[in-house]
């Protein structure tokens, strides 16, 4: 296969349309197919359906002590936003690149895909791990499976670097993504007869607002974690629920969820609101329905990135060329590197373009980005050639 620069790479992945609900599998066989040219030995995780794939591929020798470059395979939809380029062909206007994912975040697996043609493997004195993964945009559900079959199957690595846009500046921080539905299950009735029912969707605003509560109580306590906003967050994003303004609705549901500083227990948001659930709401809902219930199911948990206080691989990657000074170190939006911290693996973000582009119509990455990741990468290969 000939090799291809950054920009040539990046056009490639960007016609992969790997939306979340669709099926990643187009680009991670190309993917595969592509590094076996350079000797890597790969391995896939799979979701339930078979229809998704990691893919995690080691090149070098089976040591401890090598580097993770990582970066997830999926898109946000282009569905209802005003694109003026077609969103999975990448466009060069006005010396910048458009296309979706080109700032979140294939730039970053096309830099780290382009530059292995300057790799010289049989120098390697440590491995490079390369980790591509599926369904990041809706809860980071794919990277677990790959990061414990990877620590099972290989030696273990000293640090990741995961590519998400933060224009080159290392991020050593960021908060927690808990997302959840919640289901009120009530007893339908004719509205002038309350007393024969129970309404979800009244029971639903209670619960709602309680929500609200805790957000504005984690605002008021303050924090100084360096994220923007610098408190844990609450917020609910969608509710349905009845039928018709004069029937008690029989269910409601909701979508929400909190993004927790790090150093805030994962479950306090989620036990306080189902100690309120179970103490002060059930008993009135269950007044004239006592087989009315309320459930709420996990949706995604993604961990946080916390300090490190020997701050290894901050202090490692700040040396690489590229690398750009600035920032808090500390971000809202969650990434994978919480993941790979977990499992024992010194991690930070630090990734070409910028997340003010993610998400968005018109996406786009200026190439000078790209050429501060290359210079990056390559830093990177230098040392994982480097002898102890």
């Amino acid at each position: 296969m000939s090799s291809l620069n950054s920009i040539d790479m990046l056009a490639r992945l960007v016609a992969f349309p790997t939306v979340s609900r669709d099926s990643n599998l187009p680009l991670i066989d190309w993917v595969e197919d592509y590094l076996g040219a350079f000797g890597a030995r790969c391995r896939r995780t799979w979701n339930e359906a078979g229809d998704k794939a990691n893919l995690f591929a080691a090149i070098g020798p089976d040591v401890p002590g090598g580097v993770v470059l990582s970066g997830h395979t999926d898109v946000v939809p282009v569905d209802d936003q005003d694109w003026h380029t077609e969103p999975f062909e990448l466009t060069e206007r006005d010396g910048l690149l458009y296309g979706r994912g080109s700032s979140d975040m294939k730039g970053f697996s096309a830099v780290f895909l382009s530059r292995l043609a300057e790799l010289n493997r049989s120098a390697l004195e440590r491995p490079l791990y390369l980790a591509l993964s599926y369904d990041e945009e809706v809860g980071c559900l794919g990277v677990d499976r790959m990061v414990d079959d990877a620590l099972a199957t290989f030696a273990k690595p000293d640090f990741a670097i995961i590519g998400e846009p933060t224009t080159m500046q290392i991020v050593r921080v960021h908060k927690s993504l808990n997302a959840f539905r919640t289901v009120v299950t009530g007893k339908a009735a004719h509205s002038s007869q309350p007393h024969r029912g129970a309404g979800a969707i009244l029971v639903a605003a209670r619960i709602i607002e309680h929500l609200d509560s805790l957000g504005r109580k984690r605002r008021a306590d303050g924090a100084e974690s360096g994220c923007e906003p610098p408190w844990t967050t609450v917020q609910v994003g969608k509710i349905q629920g009845g039928t018709a303004g004069n029937i008690l609705p029989s269910r409601c549901e909701f979508l929400w969820e909190y993004r927790g500083l790090p150093d805030e227990g994962p479950d306090d948001i989620l036990e306080a609101m189902e100690a309120f659930i179970e103490q002060e709401v059930l008993p009135d809902l269950r007044e004239f329905a006592p087989e009315a219930a309320i459930e709420t199911t996990s949706m995604a948990r993604v961990p946080p990135l916390m300090p490190d206080p020997e701050a290894r691989a901050e202090a490692w990657v700040r040396g690489l060329t590229g690398v750009r000074e600035g920032g808090s170190g500390a971000v809202s939006f969650a990434t994978e590197a919480g993941s790979f911290q977990r499992a024992g693996v010194s991690s930070v973000v630090c990734g070409p373009g910028s997340i003010d582009q993610a998400h968005q119509p018109n996406e786009f990455i200026d190439p000078a980005e790209l050429k501060r990741c290359e210079a990056m990468v390559d830093d990177v290969f230098a040392y994982l050639c480097r002898k102890n």
